[in-house]
């Protein structure tokens, strides 16, 4: 049932939280739902004057690339962006083009930014999903915060976490797998590296040396190449666009592809999967893959 869904279904209200569970959680079904954030202030308040008037100064996080992918296989290497300490105005400087830059970025950093980096917008918001709280009988682990350019991309990943992610204003464009196509997505192993800027400004990729290497899709599933890759023709994409307001519930263990539109505001709630019987079943799928 996984793989034989042809688009990601839309629920008009926020469902029970027994609903929820039985529904789409157990079943490991994505949808997008209508109405659950309207009564969040940030819908009306989150413009990028109002952002920079409350933030403003203060020195934040920011994912720099020089090619729009943080966290991503480039040069036979796994890239992961420079974290760059900036003030939130400088990088909206950039975001409405009031200064030019060669450079992408992107607020992105995880780990709860919303709570550990931004404390002045967690009222705008809810602190956690009430519904999906009571459905999992837990908070969520993370509440993350992102702002960035349409050329910042995320490539195709998953996570072990139940994702209930918020578009506050703009589109975010999503392609999905289900944890049945894992048999046709390859994964490789890549040492671990940073984009680091030089002082005359270009990137120089680093290698962290020590660190073990990395499993990860080299694959870009928007332009796959099927010559080196041609098992991936057998899968099947799901394609969706969550637009301001809309919330989709992103299941565990899904694979991933996210682009979005400019200066595009989004929160997201990661709470823990459970490492149950499917995701036992999933590693056996893993495993079988990999032998």
């Amino acid at each position: 049932e996984l793989g034989l869904m042809e688009s990601v279904p839309y629920l008009d209200k926020p469902p029970s939280p027994l609903e929820f569970y039985r529904e789409w959680v157990s079943p490991n079904k994505p949808c997008i739902i209508q109405n659950a954030i309207s009564h969040w202030p940030a819908l009306k308040k989150w413009t990028l004057t109002y952002l920079r008037e409350v933030v403003g100064p203060k020195v934040v996080s920011v994912a720099v690339t020089p090619n729009g992918y943080a966290d991503a296989v480039f040069q036979e290497s796994f890239v992961m962006p420079e974290e760059s300490q900036m003030p939130f105005m400088d990088f909206l400087d950039i975001v409405e083009k009031k200064v030019t830059s060669r450079n992408i970025f992107y607020v992105q950093k995880q780990c709860s930014n919303l709570t550990e980096e931004f404390p002045e917008l967690v009222c705008d918001v809810q602190p956690d999903v009430p519904w999906m709280s009571e459905a999992l009988g837990k908070k969520p682990d993370a509440v993350n915060f992102w702002l960035g350019e349409s050329a910042a991309v995320t490539s195709l990943h998953k996570d072990h976490y139940e994702n209930l992610y918020c578009v506050v204003s703009g589109e975010k464009h999503f392609l999905l797998h289900p944890p049945s196509d894992r048999p046709f997505i390859p994964y490789e192993l890549y040492q671990p590296a940073t984009y680091h800027v030089s002082e005359g400004g270009s990137f120089e990729i680093v290698d962290e040396k020590t660190a073990d290497k990395v499993p990860w899709i080299p694959l870009d599933p928007l332009n796959p190449n099927l010559e080196q890759y041609p098992e991936y023709a057998q899968a099947k994409p799901l394609q969706c666009t969550v637009k301001a307001g809309e919330m989709l519930y992103l299941p565990s263990l899904w694979f991933h592809h996210v682009q979005q539109s400019h200066g595009c505001i989004a929160v997201n709630y990661w709470y823990d999967m459970e490492y149950d019987l499917k995701y036992s079943y999933y590693q056996l799928l893993d495993c079988l893959t990999n032998a």
